[in-house]
């Protein structure tokens, strides 16, 4: 089936997020739980560990479509330029940055209200969501913005590349394209490496996202707020929910650059 690249990468992208956000929840809830100041045990340790997949449900699939669409269009609009044909490397960077910016505008307010009913045992998402507008306006919803953005960016300069370094390099060898599984492997080992990397940022932005109006966290202030953790728990807690983290990123990164692999040789 032949299709613009649009409608491939906007369908991909829906189904990947939807597969991912989902199945793997109960891993995100931990390692929330693990970098939330409360301590695990406060934020409601291995109970409710499906609290807040509403929002997941509502918002995955948009972000992630989001997402594919700007990488995929930036790519091809990068790659068109002879010089930046050249560098591959540089255009999957450049498209993943973009990507992320344009991914986090929906992703940060499903992000903060995913977060807080994590961690808030005894409140729904719908008042959690109530309460944020009411005490922090819309303004609310995007705590944590630009200290998602600096996880995300970093993350996918060294995700991405990998995976397409990867399945370049695996189909060069074996003379054809990568299938899907072998596309998911890719997202496998590719997702795990950045998300061990990267995260210190992940454990800033948690903390600011979950932090009370009062804190000074709040701010957003994402460098300030690595310093205090460091100060308070050491390198330890700035490595706080590493290992669910790696888990459910490398599981992820299977499931997620998998699913749309596979959804988008549909389109081929």
């Amino acid at each position: 089936m032949q299709s613009s690249g649009f409608v491939p990468s906007l369908i991909s992208g829906a189904c990947a997020g939807f597969a991912v956000d989902v199945s793997l929840f109960p891993l995100d809830t931990i390692k929330t739980r693990l970098q939330s100041r409360q301590g695990f045990r406060k934020s409601g340790g291995f109970s409710g560990i499906y609290k807040g997949i509403g929002p997941v449900v509502l918002g995955s699939a948009p972000g992630a479509a989001m997402f594919f669409v700007a990488y995929d269009t930036s790519k091809r609009c990068l790659m068109s330029s002879k010089f930046m044909s050249q560098h591959e490397t540089v255009s999957y960077m450049i498209s993943a940055c973009v990507a992320e910016v344009v991914a986090c505008t929906v992703r940060v307010p499903v992000e903060v209200i995913k977060q807080r009913s994590q961690t808030m045992a005894n409140k729904s998402s719908l008042t959690i969501l109530r309460n944020t507008l009411k005490h922090e306006k819309f303004k609310g919803l995007f705590r944590g913005y630009k200290s998602t953005v600096l996880r995300e960016i970093p993350f996918s300069l060294i995700q991405f590349p990998l995976w397409e370094y990867a399945k370049h390099s695996l189909s060069k060898r074996k003379g054809r394209a990568v299938s899907p599984w072998e596309g998911a492997w890719c997202g496998f080992f590719s997702g795990g490496f950045a998300a061990a990397v990267t995260t210190p940022l992940d454990v800033a932005k948690t903390t600011i996202m979950l932090a009370e109006k009062r804190d000074h966290a709040a701010a957003g202030r994402i460098f300030p707020v690595l310093k205090d953790i460091y100060h308070r728990r050491g390198a330890k807690g700035l490595f706080a929910g590493v290992v669910p983290r790696v888990m459910w990123i490398s599981i992820g990164g299977f499931i997620f650059l998998g699913t749309y692999d596979l959804v988008s040789s549909c389109y081929r």
